[in-house]
């Protein structure tokens, strides 16, 4: 398998600009960093970083997200993070304002929020174990579309018109491999069915 993971594939249109307010991304950064201490977020041995965290902002189609190559740092300040503000699946591309370009898996993202409007905070983590033990066991990505790419976003409207994903609230990325999101109607509401699973697991 070909790590190309942490890689940017869309076409980011970046504008720089200062960070977010803390007060806004407390729970955001406090959840980021929960998984950071858990190993669900954090870098391979050659490198590759994996993992990230997004909030809704109010009830738009904007989002806030870690920004890409940045899941090596245990703890992530405001700088970090960065508002995607516009983006078109299928031109494949994305528009964020912020002092750092947003995650490779930015897209994927953007079209969970675009189909399911009460969803307001995802989790995107890597666990070969939870990985494996969930793969079509839960909503699952079909293995031949690789992460960050258009097909994908619109492997996330197949999952929610199909395999009630908008019920199981978490899905396995079989063509990422490790991958897992999981998203609700807050952040909290995220990591519990998470860690629920997870928990359940023999």
């Amino acid at each position: 398998m070909v790590m190309d993971e942490g890689v940017i594939k869309y076409h980011c249109h970046w504008i720089k600009r200062e960070p977010v307010e803390t007060f806004s991304i407390a729970d955001l950064m406090k959840k980021r960093d929960l998984m950071h201490s858990l190993g669900l977020i954090g870098v391979y041995e050659n490198g590759i970083g994996f993992g990230n965290v997004s909030q809704r902002i109010n009830n738009s189609n904007q989002f806030i997200i870690s920004g890409t190559q940045t899941a090596h740092f245990p703890t992530l300040k405001p700088e970090y993070y960065t508002v995607v503000t516009d983006f078109n699946i299928e031109e494949n591309s994305l528009t964020c304002c912020g002092p750092i370009k947003a995650s490779s898996e930015s897209l994927t993202h953007a079209a969970i929020y675009y189909y399911q409007p009460k969803i307001m905070g995802i989790i995107h983590i890597h666990n070969y174990q939870l990985w494996q033990k969930l793969m079509f066991k839960v909503p699952t990505s079909n293995p031949d579309v690789p992460y960050g790419t258009p097909q994908m976003a619109k492997e996330m409207f197949r999952l929610f018109d199909q395999e009630n994903l908008g019920g199981e609230k978490i899905l396995v990325m079989a063509g990422h491999e490790d991958g897992v999101i999981c998203f609700g109607k807050d952040l909290d509401e995220a990591v519990n069915i998470l860690f629920n699973l997870r928990d359940k697991l023999p």
